[in-house]
Protein backbone atom coordinates (compact mmCIF):
# COMPACT_ATOMS: atom_id res chain seq x y z
CA UNK A 1 0.00 0.00 0.00
CA UNK A 2 1.70 3.29 -0.89
CA UNK A 3 1.42 6.51 1.44
CA UNK A 4 -1.64 8.34 -0.72
CA UNK A 5 -3.78 5.38 -0.24
CA UNK A 6 -2.63 4.68 3.16
CA UNK A 7 -3.59 8.61 4.38
CA UNK A 8 -6.87 7.95 2.33
CA UNK A 9 -7.62 4.46 4.32
CA UNK A 10 -6.80 7.02 7.54
CA UNK A 11 -9.13 9.88 5.72
CA UNK A 12 -12.60 9.38 4.69
CA UNK A 13 -12.38 12.64 2.95
CA UNK A 14 -9.80 11.73 0.30
CA UNK A 15 -7.05 14.03 0.84
CA UNK A 16 -3.84 13.02 2.08
CA UNK A 17 -3.41 15.23 5.13
CA UNK A 18 -7.35 15.91 6.04
CA UNK A 19 -6.76 14.49 9.23
CA UNK A 20 -5.13 18.53 10.20
CA UNK A 21 -8.68 19.87 10.84
CA UNK A 22 -10.33 17.12 11.86
CA UNK A 23 -12.15 17.67 15.84
CA UNK A 24 -11.92 14.48 18.09
CA UNK A 25 -14.87 13.30 19.19
CA UNK A 26 -16.87 14.00 22.60
CA UNK A 27 -15.24 11.40 25.13
CA UNK A 28 -12.21 10.14 23.02
CA UNK A 29 -8.96 8.83 24.73
CA UNK A 30 -6.25 11.14 25.39
CA UNK A 31 -3.01 10.95 23.43
CA UNK A 32 -0.94 9.99 26.50
CA UNK A 33 -4.09 6.85 27.22
CA UNK A 34 -3.46 5.89 23.47
CA UNK A 35 0.39 5.94 24.15
CA UNK A 36 0.26 3.46 27.20
CA UNK A 37 -2.29 1.34 26.09
CA UNK A 38 -1.64 0.59 22.38
CA UNK A 39 2.38 2.29 21.99
CA UNK A 40 4.12 0.59 24.92
CA UNK A 41 3.02 -3.45 23.74
CA UNK A 42 5.81 -3.08 21.73
CA UNK A 43 8.18 0.02 23.05
CA UNK A 44 8.95 -0.01 26.39
CA UNK A 45 8.61 2.03 28.60
CA UNK A 46 10.38 3.48 32.33
CA UNK A 47 8.53 6.10 33.91
CA UNK A 48 6.69 8.61 31.38
CA UNK A 49 9.51 7.68 29.13
CA UNK A 50 8.69 5.85 26.14
CA UNK A 51 11.13 4.02 24.55
CA UNK A 52 12.39 5.36 20.76
CA UNK A 53 9.88 9.06 21.36
CA UNK A 54 13.55 10.55 21.64
CA UNK A 55 12.77 12.70 18.99
CA UNK A 56 11.07 15.78 17.72
CA UNK A 57 9.73 16.43 13.89
CA UNK A 58 7.10 18.27 11.87
CA UNK A 59 3.56 17.48 12.13
CA UNK A 60 4.27 15.55 8.50
CA UNK A 61 6.83 13.83 10.21
CA UNK A 62 4.99 12.50 13.04
CA UNK A 63 1.98 11.61 10.53
CA UNK A 64 4.33 9.34 8.80
CA UNK A 65 5.83 8.01 11.90
CA UNK A 66 2.76 7.14 13.63
CA UNK A 67 1.07 5.93 9.81
CA UNK A 68 4.06 3.77 9.48
CA UNK A 69 3.39 1.56 13.05
CA UNK A 70 -0.30 1.62 11.80
CA UNK A 71 0.19 -0.49 8.73
CA UNK A 72 3.64 -1.94 8.62
CA UNK A 73 3.98 -3.26 12.70
CA UNK A 74 -0.12 -3.84 13.19
CA UNK A 75 -0.43 -1.14 16.14
CA UNK A 76 -4.07 -0.91 16.94
CA UNK A 77 -4.64 2.95 15.94
CA UNK A 78 -8.10 4.13 14.81
CA UNK A 79 -7.96 7.03 12.23
CA UNK A 80 -9.49 9.46 15.09
CA UNK A 81 -6.20 7.79 17.47
CA UNK A 82 -3.79 8.79 15.06
CA UNK A 83 -4.68 11.68 14.48
CA UNK A 84 -5.20 12.58 18.45
CA UNK A 85 -1.69 10.73 18.64
CA UNK A 86 -0.29 13.25 15.59
CA UNK A 87 -1.76 17.06 17.36
CA UNK A 88 0.21 15.33 20.69
CA UNK A 89 3.54 14.37 19.82
CA UNK A 90 3.48 17.38 17.30
CA UNK A 91 2.46 20.18 20.16
CA UNK A 92 5.04 18.50 22.90
CA UNK A 93 7.97 16.77 20.41
CA UNK A 94 7.79 19.13 17.75
CA UNK A 95 10.41 21.77 16.88
CA UNK A 96 10.67 25.43 16.76
CA UNK A 97 9.92 27.81 14.15
CA UNK A 98 13.88 28.41 13.67
CA UNK A 99 14.65 24.99 13.51
CA UNK A 100 12.24 24.53 10.31
CA UNK A 101 13.62 27.16 8.32
CA UNK A 102 15.17 25.99 5.21
CA UNK A 103 13.36 22.84 4.53
CA UNK A 104 9.64 24.40 5.22
CA UNK A 105 9.18 23.51 1.38
CA UNK A 106 8.75 20.06 1.55
CA UNK A 107 5.71 20.77 3.71
CA UNK A 108 4.52 23.45 2.05
CA UNK A 109 4.53 20.47 -1.29
CA UNK A 110 6.84 22.81 -3.33
CA UNK A 111 8.04 19.88 -4.96
CA UNK A 112 10.15 21.74 -7.51
CA UNK A 113 12.76 23.10 -5.21
CA UNK A 114 16.42 22.32 -5.71
CA UNK A 115 18.26 22.27 -1.82
CA UNK A 116 21.62 23.10 -1.79
CA UNK A 117 23.37 20.98 1.37
CA UNK A 118 25.52 22.14 3.89
CA UNK A 119 28.09 19.35 3.05
CA UNK A 120 28.50 16.88 -0.21
CA UNK A 121 28.63 13.96 1.86
CA UNK A 122 25.03 14.45 3.58
CA UNK A 123 23.77 14.86 0.01
CA UNK A 124 25.22 11.96 -1.06
CA UNK A 125 24.35 9.79 2.08
CA UNK A 126 21.28 11.13 3.45
CA UNK A 127 19.52 12.86 0.11
CA UNK A 128 19.86 10.61 -2.78
CA UNK A 129 16.41 9.02 -2.35
CA UNK A 130 14.07 11.43 -0.18
CA UNK A 131 14.88 15.14 0.45
CA UNK A 132 17.23 16.64 2.90
CA UNK A 133 14.61 18.35 4.43
CA UNK A 134 13.10 15.14 5.71
CA UNK A 135 16.30 14.69 7.47
CA UNK A 136 16.27 18.41 8.47
CA UNK A 137 13.20 18.43 9.85
CA UNK A 138 13.62 16.47 12.66
CA UNK A 139 15.56 16.15 16.12
CA UNK A 140 17.43 12.87 17.56
CA UNK A 141 19.27 12.07 19.93
CA UNK A 142 22.54 10.27 18.89
CA UNK A 143 21.51 7.04 19.58
CA UNK A 144 18.04 7.56 18.06
CA UNK A 145 20.28 9.08 14.66
CA UNK A 146 22.05 5.33 15.51
CA UNK A 147 19.23 3.76 15.24
CA UNK A 148 17.83 5.27 11.92
CA UNK A 149 20.67 4.28 10.08
CA UNK A 150 19.94 1.02 11.46
CA UNK A 151 16.37 1.13 10.35
CA UNK A 152 17.30 2.09 7.00
CA UNK A 153 19.24 -1.24 6.32
CA UNK A 154 16.58 -3.29 8.09
CA UNK A 155 13.69 -1.80 5.93
CA UNK A 156 15.66 -0.91 2.72
CA UNK A 157 18.23 -3.69 2.75
CA UNK A 158 19.17 -2.75 -1.22
CA UNK A 159 20.63 0.28 0.41
CA UNK A 160 24.10 -0.64 0.14
CA UNK A 161 24.04 -1.60 -2.99
CA UNK A 162 22.23 1.00 -4.76
CA UNK A 163 23.66 3.82 -6.90
CA UNK A 164 26.02 6.20 -4.42
CA UNK A 165 25.79 3.04 -1.99
CA UNK A 166 28.00 0.17 -3.58
CA UNK A 167 30.80 2.54 -4.22
CA UNK A 168 31.60 3.32 -0.50
CA UNK A 169 31.71 1.28 2.97
CA UNK A 170 28.17 2.89 3.27
CA UNK A 171 27.42 1.95 6.51
CA UNK A 172 30.57 2.60 8.60
CA UNK A 173 30.36 6.22 6.88
CA UNK A 174 26.76 6.49 7.86
CA UNK A 175 27.90 5.09 11.84
CA UNK A 176 31.37 7.16 11.66
CA UNK A 177 30.71 10.19 10.25
CA UNK A 178 26.92 10.65 9.23
CA UNK A 179 25.32 9.83 13.12
CA UNK A 180 27.96 12.39 14.56
CA UNK A 181 27.08 15.16 12.26
CA UNK A 182 23.89 14.11 12.16
CA UNK A 183 23.22 14.53 16.17
CA UNK A 184 25.54 18.06 16.77
CA UNK A 185 23.90 19.81 13.68
CA UNK A 186 20.14 18.57 14.67
CA UNK A 187 20.64 17.89 18.18
CA UNK A 188 17.51 16.49 20.63
CA UNK A 189 18.40 19.14 23.05
CA UNK A 190 17.91 22.52 22.09
CA UNK A 191 17.87 26.40 23.31
CA UNK A 192 15.27 27.14 20.75
CA UNK A 193 12.96 24.66 21.38
CA UNK A 194 13.17 25.39 24.98
CA UNK A 195 12.24 28.82 24.51
CA UNK A 196 9.62 28.36 22.19
CA UNK A 197 7.75 26.09 24.67
CA UNK A 198 8.55 28.57 27.50
CA UNK A 199 6.74 31.49 24.91
CA UNK A 200 2.95 32.85 25.74
CA UNK A 201 0.44 31.33 22.81
CA UNK A 202 -1.12 33.75 20.13
CA UNK A 203 -4.22 33.04 19.13
CA UNK A 204 -4.82 33.09 15.80
CA UNK A 205 -8.54 34.47 16.19
CA UNK A 206 -9.52 37.81 14.05
CA UNK A 207 -9.38 38.85 10.93
CA UNK A 208 -6.23 38.59 8.69
CA UNK A 209 -5.22 40.29 5.50
CA UNK A 210 -3.90 37.66 2.84
CA UNK A 211 -1.83 38.03 -0.11
CA UNK A 212 -0.23 36.17 -2.75
CA UNK A 213 0.68 34.97 -6.22
CA UNK A 214 -0.28 32.31 -8.24
CA UNK A 215 1.41 30.85 -11.47
CA UNK A 216 -1.29 30.47 -13.90
CA UNK A 217 -3.63 32.37 -12.19
CA UNK A 218 -1.79 35.34 -11.21
CA UNK A 219 -1.81 38.14 -7.92
CA UNK A 220 -4.78 37.66 -5.33
CA UNK A 221 -5.64 39.80 -1.83
CA UNK A 222 -8.51 39.24 0.30
CA UNK A 223 -9.53 38.96 4.09
CA UNK A 224 -9.57 35.47 6.00
CA UNK A 225 -11.41 35.62 8.87
CA UNK A 226 -10.31 33.09 11.69
CA UNK A 227 -13.06 31.96 14.84
CA UNK A 228 -12.64 29.75 17.22
CA UNK A 229 -13.94 26.46 16.94
CA UNK A 230 -15.50 23.34 18.97
CA UNK A 231 -11.79 22.32 20.62
CA UNK A 232 -8.73 24.04 21.44
CA UNK A 233 -6.28 24.57 18.30
CA UNK A 234 -9.35 24.08 16.22
CA UNK A 235 -10.33 27.08 13.91
CA UNK A 236 -13.15 27.94 11.29
CA UNK A 237 -11.93 30.07 8.36
CA UNK A 238 -13.99 32.14 6.18
CA UNK A 239 -11.81 33.53 2.52
CA UNK A 240 -13.04 36.27 1.06
CA UNK A 241 -11.06 38.27 -1.90
CA UNK A 242 -10.54 39.20 -5.18
CA UNK A 243 -7.72 37.81 -8.25
CA UNK A 244 -6.10 40.19 -10.08
CA UNK A 245 -8.62 39.91 -13.00
CA UNK A 246 -11.34 41.16 -10.84
CA UNK A 247 -12.92 37.20 -10.38
CA UNK A 248 -13.86 36.56 -7.09
CA UNK A 249 -11.88 34.51 -4.36
CA UNK A 250 -14.14 33.00 -1.45
CA UNK A 251 -13.95 29.72 0.85
CA UNK A 252 -14.35 28.65 3.81
CA UNK A 253 -13.34 25.44 5.90
CA UNK A 254 -11.22 24.59 9.21
CA UNK A 255 -7.91 24.50 10.61
CA UNK A 256 -5.89 23.13 13.05
CA UNK A 257 -2.68 24.85 14.78
CA UNK A 258 0.49 22.05 16.07
CA UNK A 259 3.09 22.97 18.02
CA UNK A 260 1.88 26.63 18.55
CA UNK A 261 2.28 28.07 14.79
CA UNK A 262 2.37 25.48 12.57
CA UNK A 263 -1.20 26.31 10.82
CA UNK A 264 -3.10 24.01 8.79
CA UNK A 265 -6.10 24.35 7.15
CA UNK A 266 -8.41 22.75 4.42
CA UNK A 267 -11.12 24.89 2.44
CA UNK A 268 -13.45 24.71 -0.15
CA UNK A 269 -12.17 27.19 -2.55
CA UNK A 270 -15.13 27.69 -5.10
CA UNK A 271 -15.59 24.36 -5.32
CA UNK A 272 -11.86 22.81 -5.56
CA UNK A 273 -10.56 21.81 -2.44
CA UNK A 274 -7.28 23.66 -1.07
CA UNK A 275 -5.27 23.37 1.76
CA UNK A 276 -3.30 26.45 3.63
CA UNK A 277 -0.01 25.07 5.22
CA UNK A 278 1.20 28.43 6.65
CA UNK A 279 3.92 29.52 9.84
CA UNK A 280 2.17 31.86 12.58
CA UNK A 281 4.36 34.41 13.78
CA UNK A 282 2.36 36.60 15.79
CA UNK A 283 0.71 38.93 14.02
CA UNK A 284 2.31 37.75 10.83
CA UNK A 285 2.04 34.31 8.82
CA UNK A 286 3.41 33.31 5.92
CA UNK A 287 3.31 30.15 3.70
CA UNK A 288 1.65 28.39 0.86
CA UNK A 289 -1.99 27.12 -0.31
CA UNK A 290 -2.63 25.18 -3.28
CA UNK A 291 -4.93 22.41 -4.39
CA UNK A 292 -5.38 19.33 -2.66
CA UNK A 293 -5.64 16.92 -5.71
CA UNK A 294 -2.80 18.56 -7.37
CA UNK A 295 -0.14 20.35 -5.34
CA UNK A 296 1.66 21.48 -8.10
CA UNK A 297 -1.04 23.94 -8.12
CA UNK A 298 -0.51 26.41 -5.55
CA UNK A 299 1.00 29.77 -4.48
CA UNK A 300 2.42 31.66 -1.91
CA UNK A 301 0.34 33.22 1.22
CA UNK A 302 1.38 36.47 3.15
CA UNK A 303 -1.14 37.43 5.54
CA UNK A 304 -1.03 39.90 8.29
CA UNK A 305 -3.68 40.18 11.57
CA UNK A 306 -5.72 43.41 11.14
CA UNK A 307 -5.37 46.18 13.86
CA UNK A 308 -2.07 44.99 14.23
CA UNK A 309 -0.33 48.29 13.47
CA UNK A 310 0.73 49.06 9.35
CA UNK A 311 2.17 46.23 6.98
CA UNK A 312 2.25 46.49 3.62
CA UNK A 313 2.14 42.92 2.07
CA UNK A 314 2.38 43.24 -1.07
CA UNK A 315 2.18 45.65 -4.62
CA UNK A 316 0.16 44.10 -7.13
CA UNK A 317 2.07 44.24 -9.66
CA UNK A 318 5.26 45.24 -8.14
CA UNK A 319 6.28 46.71 -11.34
CA UNK A 320 5.69 49.49 -13.79
CA UNK A 321 7.53 50.40 -16.91
CA UNK A 322 9.05 53.80 -17.24
CA UNK A 323 6.74 55.87 -19.33
CA UNK A 324 3.35 54.34 -18.75
CA UNK A 325 0.76 54.86 -16.27
CA UNK A 326 -0.50 51.64 -14.49
CA UNK A 327 -2.91 50.85 -11.86
CA UNK A 328 -1.38 49.71 -8.71
CA UNK A 329 -2.61 47.68 -5.84
CA UNK A 330 -1.37 47.82 -2.41
CA UNK A 331 -2.37 45.33 0.18
CA UNK A 332 -1.60 45.21 4.00
CA UNK A 333 -2.98 46.77 7.35
CA UNK A 334 -3.36 49.97 8.37
CA UNK A 335 -2.73 51.41 5.37
CA UNK A 336 -3.82 55.38 6.67
CA UNK A 337 -0.48 56.82 6.44
CA UNK A 338 0.97 58.53 2.96
CA UNK A 339 2.17 57.32 0.33
CA UNK A 340 5.58 58.04 -0.84
CA UNK A 341 6.56 56.65 -4.49
CA UNK A 342 9.94 56.36 -5.95
CA UNK A 343 11.47 58.80 -7.67
CA UNK A 344 10.31 59.72 -10.82
CA UNK A 345 7.02 58.20 -9.80
CA UNK A 346 3.50 60.25 -9.81
CA UNK A 347 0.31 59.17 -8.07
CA UNK A 348 -2.37 60.27 -10.66
CA UNK A 349 -5.26 59.06 -9.43
CA UNK A 350 -6.33 57.11 -5.71
CA UNK A 351 -9.28 54.84 -7.24
CA UNK A 352 -9.93 53.52 -4.06
CA UNK A 353 -8.08 53.24 -0.65
CA UNK A 354 -9.59 52.02 2.94
CA UNK A 355 -7.17 50.36 5.60
CA UNK A 356 -6.71 47.30 3.94
CA UNK A 357 -5.69 48.09 0.31
CA UNK A 358 -5.07 51.25 -1.38
CA UNK A 359 -5.59 51.16 -5.30
CA UNK A 360 -3.87 53.76 -7.07
CA UNK A 361 -2.95 54.84 -10.98
CA UNK A 362 0.51 55.72 -11.32
CA UNK A 363 2.64 57.20 -14.06
CA UNK A 364 6.70 56.75 -14.25
CA UNK A 365 8.14 58.86 -16.19
CA UNK A 366 10.63 57.96 -18.36
CA UNK A 367 13.50 59.30 -16.74
CA UNK A 368 12.63 57.54 -13.65
CA UNK A 369 15.07 55.40 -11.82
CA UNK A 370 15.67 51.83 -12.59
CA UNK A 371 15.96 48.94 -10.36
CA UNK A 372 13.96 47.51 -7.51
CA UNK A 373 12.88 50.53 -5.51
CA UNK A 374 10.34 50.63 -2.42
CA UNK A 375 6.83 51.97 -2.25
CA UNK A 376 6.38 52.94 1.12
CA UNK A 377 2.62 53.63 3.06
CA UNK A 378 3.64 55.41 6.53
CA UNK A 379 6.55 53.66 8.19
CA UNK A 380 6.53 50.39 6.13
CA UNK A 381 7.39 50.00 2.28
CA UNK A 382 7.53 46.92 -0.33
CA UNK A 383 9.21 46.66 -3.35
CA UNK A 384 8.44 47.99 -6.35
CA UNK A 385 10.46 47.48 -10.07
CA UNK A 386 10.86 50.62 -11.78
CA UNK A 387 12.08 49.02 -15.80
CA UNK A 388 12.48 50.37 -19.22
CA UNK A 389 13.12 47.64 -21.18
CA UNK A 390 13.24 44.09 -20.55
CA UNK A 391 16.50 42.26 -21.72
CA UNK A 392 16.02 38.66 -21.18
CA UNK A 393 13.49 36.23 -19.85
CA UNK A 394 14.01 33.56 -17.58
CA UNK A 395 11.46 30.67 -17.21
CA UNK A 396 10.66 29.72 -13.52
CA UNK A 397 11.14 27.41 -12.41
CA UNK A 398 14.25 26.52 -14.60
CA UNK A 399 13.96 23.03 -13.59
CA UNK A 400 10.32 20.86 -13.12
CA UNK A 401 9.27 17.60 -12.73
CA UNK A 402 5.35 16.25 -14.30
CA UNK A 403 3.89 12.96 -14.16
CA UNK A 404 2.26 11.69 -16.41
CA UNK A 405 -1.29 9.50 -14.61
CA UNK A 406 -5.43 9.61 -14.97
CA UNK A 407 -6.17 7.30 -17.73
CA UNK A 408 -8.13 5.10 -15.50
CA UNK A 409 -5.49 4.91 -13.27
CA UNK A 410 -5.84 5.57 -9.60
CA UNK A 411 -2.60 8.35 -9.59
CA UNK A 412 -4.06 11.92 -11.07
CA UNK A 413 -1.42 13.85 -13.46
CA UNK A 414 0.61 16.49 -12.24
CA UNK A 415 1.35 19.55 -13.84
CA UNK A 416 4.05 21.43 -14.88
CA UNK A 417 3.24 25.68 -14.05
CA UNK A 418 5.85 28.21 -15.25
CA UNK A 419 5.97 31.78 -15.47
CA UNK A 420 8.20 33.89 -17.55
CA UNK A 421 10.24 36.35 -15.08
CA UNK A 422 11.71 39.62 -17.26
CA UNK A 423 15.04 40.45 -16.26
CA UNK A 424 17.43 43.76 -16.71
CA UNK A 425 21.48 43.94 -17.53
CA UNK A 426 22.38 46.30 -14.78
CA UNK A 427 25.02 49.26 -15.74
CA UNK A 428 27.58 47.14 -17.16
CA UNK A 429 25.20 46.22 -19.78
CA UNK A 430 26.55 42.30 -20.24
CA UNK A 431 24.02 40.07 -19.22
CA UNK A 432 24.64 37.04 -16.73
CA UNK A 433 26.96 39.37 -14.13
CA UNK A 434 25.65 39.96 -10.44
CA UNK A 435 24.71 43.72 -11.64
CA UNK A 436 21.59 42.02 -13.60
CA UNK A 437 18.07 42.10 -11.46
CA UNK A 438 15.05 40.49 -11.86
CA UNK A 439 12.09 42.96 -13.00
CA UNK A 440 9.37 40.58 -12.24
CA UNK A 441 6.89 38.15 -13.65
CA UNK A 442 5.18 39.37 -17.40
CA UNK A 443 2.87 37.91 -19.84
CA UNK A 444 4.18 35.40 -22.22
CA UNK A 445 3.26 32.90 -24.81
CA UNK A 446 4.09 29.08 -24.13
CA UNK A 447 4.90 26.20 -26.02
CA UNK A 448 7.47 23.61 -25.28
CA UNK A 449 9.95 22.13 -27.67
CA UNK A 450 12.18 18.54 -27.27
CA UNK A 451 15.40 18.78 -24.81
CA UNK A 452 17.29 16.80 -26.84
CA UNK A 453 18.10 15.31 -29.90
CA UNK A 454 16.78 12.00 -28.21
CA UNK A 455 13.37 13.53 -27.18
CA UNK A 456 13.01 14.93 -30.97
CA UNK A 457 13.74 11.29 -32.46
CA UNK A 458 10.74 10.08 -29.88
CA UNK A 459 8.57 12.86 -30.58
CA UNK A 460 8.27 13.99 -26.86
CA UNK A 461 6.82 17.03 -27.46
CA UNK A 462 3.40 15.17 -29.56
CA UNK A 463 3.23 12.92 -26.74
CA UNK A 464 3.90 14.14 -23.23
CA UNK A 465 0.94 16.09 -23.34
CA UNK A 466 -0.31 19.66 -24.03
CA UNK A 467 0.65 23.33 -22.59
CA UNK A 468 -1.64 26.00 -22.25
CA UNK A 469 -0.02 28.83 -24.78
CA UNK A 470 -1.63 31.99 -22.48
CA UNK A 471 -1.12 30.44 -18.47
CA UNK A 472 1.76 28.28 -18.92
CA UNK A 473 0.18 25.20 -17.60
CA UNK A 474 1.14 21.93 -18.63
CA UNK A 475 -1.26 19.04 -18.46
CA UNK A 476 1.10 15.71 -18.72
CA UNK A 477 -0.91 13.00 -21.14
CA UNK A 478 -2.32 9.67 -19.94
CA UNK A 479 -0.90 7.15 -18.23
CA UNK A 480 -0.20 3.58 -19.54
CA UNK A 481 1.05 2.60 -23.03
CA UNK A 482 0.69 3.85 -25.85
CA UNK A 483 0.65 2.15 -29.17
CA UNK A 484 1.37 5.40 -31.50
CA UNK A 485 4.66 5.34 -29.63
CA UNK A 486 7.84 3.66 -30.37
CA UNK A 487 7.54 0.28 -28.34
CA UNK A 488 4.49 0.97 -27.19
CA UNK A 489 5.98 2.90 -24.25
CA UNK A 490 4.73 5.18 -22.19
CA UNK A 491 3.76 9.41 -22.66
CA UNK A 492 6.77 10.40 -20.76
CA UNK A 493 8.92 13.20 -21.90
CA UNK A 494 12.19 15.00 -21.50
CA UNK A 495 11.30 18.97 -22.81
CA UNK A 496 12.09 22.39 -22.52
CA UNK A 497 9.53 24.93 -21.28
CA UNK A 498 9.33 28.08 -23.75
CA UNK A 499 7.95 31.08 -22.80
CA UNK A 500 8.30 33.95 -25.41
CA UNK A 501 8.07 37.49 -25.02
CA UNK A 502 7.50 40.59 -27.66
CA UNK A 503 9.36 43.50 -26.43
CA UNK A 504 9.17 46.16 -28.61
CA UNK A 505 10.19 44.70 -31.96
CA UNK A 506 12.71 42.31 -30.57
CA UNK A 507 10.86 38.78 -29.74
CA UNK A 508 12.71 37.25 -26.30
CA UNK A 509 12.45 33.45 -25.21
CA UNK A 510 13.50 31.78 -21.82
CA UNK A 511 13.67 27.84 -21.05
CA UNK A 512 13.23 25.82 -18.74
CA UNK A 513 14.03 22.11 -18.83
CA UNK A 514 11.02 20.18 -17.64
CA UNK A 515 10.99 16.35 -17.19
CA UNK A 516 7.23 14.47 -17.73
CA UNK A 517 8.00 11.05 -16.21
CA UNK A 518 6.32 8.58 -14.28
CA UNK A 519 3.43 8.26 -11.85
CA UNK A 520 4.69 8.78 -8.70
CA UNK A 521 3.27 5.61 -6.47
CA UNK A 522 4.71 6.44 -3.05
CA UNK A 523 3.98 9.90 -2.50
CA UNK A 524 4.98 10.45 1.64
CA UNK A 525 3.51 14.49 3.15
CA UNK A 526 7.40 14.68 3.29
CA UNK A 527 9.28 14.21 -0.26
Amino acid sequence: MNWTQTLRSLLPLGAALAWLAATPAAGAATAQEIINSKCVTCHTQVGDQVNRLQQRKSPEGWLMTVTRMRTMHNAPLSPEEVRTVVKHLADTQGLAPSETQGARFAMERRLNTIEQHKTELFGQMCARCHSGARVELQRRPMAEWEHLVHFHLGQFPTTEYQAGGRDRDWLGIALKEMVPYLAKTYPYESKAWNDWKARAPVSPVGRWTVAGRWPGKGDYAGVMTVAAGSAADRYAVELEGTWADGSPLKGSGAALVYTGYEWRADLDVGGVKMRQVLALDGDRASGRMYEREQDASGGDLSAARQGAGTTVLAVQPALIRAGETATLRIVGTGLDGDVKLPRGLTLTETVSRDANQLVLKVSAAKSSAKGVKTLQVGATSSPLAVFDRIDYVKVAPEYAVGRIGGNGGSTPVVQGRFEAIAHSVGRDGKKGTKDDWAIGPVPARWSVEPFNEVAKEDRDAEFAGLMDADTGIFTPAGAGPNPKRRMSTNNAGNLNAVATVNEGKKTLTGKGHFIVTVQRWNNPPLP
